[in-house]
C-alpha cells in the first residue's frame, strides 16, 4: 500500500516556494521602514515631554536664531546664482536641487562651527535622559525636579556624536551631487545620511564600555538600518531654522531605538522554559489582581 503525503503539504510547500524568493526582500524593507521611523518617533516623543523643553529653550533657541542669520545670507546671495546654474541642466528641477544644494551648504556651516562645540553636550543629556522619563528618578525633595534637570553637568567628558572632520569633508565633496539631475540630491542624502547614522549609538557604544573595534563591529551589523535612520535624520537637519531642534529630537528616536534593542536582548525567546514560566506568573498575576473579587467563603471546607 503506498503511503500518501498528509493533506495539505502539497499546497504549504508551493506556497513556501512562493513566498521565500520576496521574504529578503519584505525583511530589509521592514528593517529599513522601522529604523527610519525613529527620528520621526522622536519628535512625537519629545514634544508630549515638556521635560526637554527647558533644554530647547536655554541652549538651542540662541544656535537657531544663529542658523537662521546663516541661511538668510545664503538664499540671498548664493541661492540665485545656483539656481541660474542648475537651471541650464536641470531645467524645471533646478530649483528644488537649488534649494538643497543652499541647505546643504548652511549645514556644512553650521555643523563646522556650532554643532559639534555647543550641542553635543545637550545631545547626551537628551540620549540619557530618554528612557527614564516614563520611570522618573526617585527624588526625596517635596517638588522633585524634572529628570532633566536631575542630570546637571557631567563629572567627566561625555560625547554623544565625536566632532568629525571627516564627515565635514564629506559634506563638501559630496555637494556637487546635487548638480546631477533627478539622482544627485537623493544620492546626496542617502550618502551623507548613511555617514550620520553610524553616529546614532556612539554614546550608547560608550555607556557599554566597547572598545572601538567592537562598536565598528556593532556598526556593521546594522549598517542598513544604521543608513535609513541617518537619511531621515540628514532630511530633518536641512530644514532651515529648525535644525537644530530636529537634532534633538533625532537623538530622542535614537535612544527609544537603544531603549527598545536593549529590551529585545532582555527578552528570552519564545517557547523556551524561562518565556513560559513568565507567561504562567503573568496569568497568575492577571487571576490574583488586586481588584479582583475574592474566592467564594465557605463554612466548613472539606478536608
Amino acid at each position: 500500500m503506498s503511503s500518501s503525503a498528509p493533506q495539505g503539504y502539497g499546497t504549504n510547500n508551493h506556497l513556501h516556494h512562493v513566498v521565500r524568493p520576496i521574504q529578503r526582500p519584505v525583511n530589509y524593507l521592514t528593517r529599513a521602514l522601522v529604523a527610519a521611523s525613529y527620528p520621526l518617533r522622536g519628535i512625537y516623543y519629545f514634544l508630549r515631554h515638556p521635560a526637554y523643553y527647558p533644554l530647547f529653550i536655554s541652549r538651542l533657541l540662541p544656535l537657531s536664531l544663529i542658523s537662521l542669520l546663516v541661511y538668510t545670507i545664503l538664499f540671498t546671495f548664493a541661492f540665485l546664482p545656483q539656481f541660474a546654474f542648475l537651471a541650464i541642466f536641470h531645467g524645471r528641477a533646478a530649483w528644488f536641487n537649488a534649494v538643497v544644494l543652499t541647505l546643504g551648504e548652511g549645514l556644512v556651516i553650521i555643523q563646522g562651527l556650532f554643532e559639534g562645540f555647543f550641542v553635543d553636550e545637550c545631545r547626551v543629556d537628551v540620549f540619557d535622559v530618554t528612557p527614564t522619563l516614563s520611570h522618573p528618578i526617585a527624588s526625596c525633595s517635596p517638588t522633585p525636579p524634572n529628570s532633566v534637570k536631575m542630570l546637571g553637568k557631567p563629572s567627566t567628558a561625555a560625547v554623544y556624536q565625536p566632532w568629525s572632520l571627516i564627515q565635514i569633508i564629506e559634506l563638501i565633496v559630496f555637494l556637487p551631487l546635487n548638480l546631477i539631475p533627478f539622482v544627485g540630491t537623493p544620492a546626496f542624502i542617502i550618502i551623507t545620511g548613511a555617514r550620520l547614522g553610524t553616529f546614532a549609538h556612539y554614546r550608547w557604544f560608550a555607556l557599554r564600555g566597547l572598545t572601538k573595534k567592537e562598536s565598528k563591529h556593532e556598526v556593521k551589523k546594522r549598517t542598513w538600518e544604521y543608513t535609513w535612520f541617518g537619511t531621515v535624520a540628514m532630511v530633518l537637519q536641512l530644514v532651515p531654522i529648525l535644525s537644530f531642534f530636529f537634532l534633538l529630537t533625532s537623538t530622542t528616536g535614537a535612544a527609544l531605538w537603544t531603549a527598545r534593542m536593549e529590551e529585545e536582548q532582555r527578552r528570552p525567546p519564545v517557547g523556551t522554559p524561562i518565556a513560559r514560566q513568565e507567561a504562567e506568573a503573568a496569568a497568575g498575576a492577571d487571576e490574583q489582581h488586586p481588584d479582583a473579587p475574592p474566592p467564594p467563603y465557605q463554612d466548613n471546607p472539606p478536608v
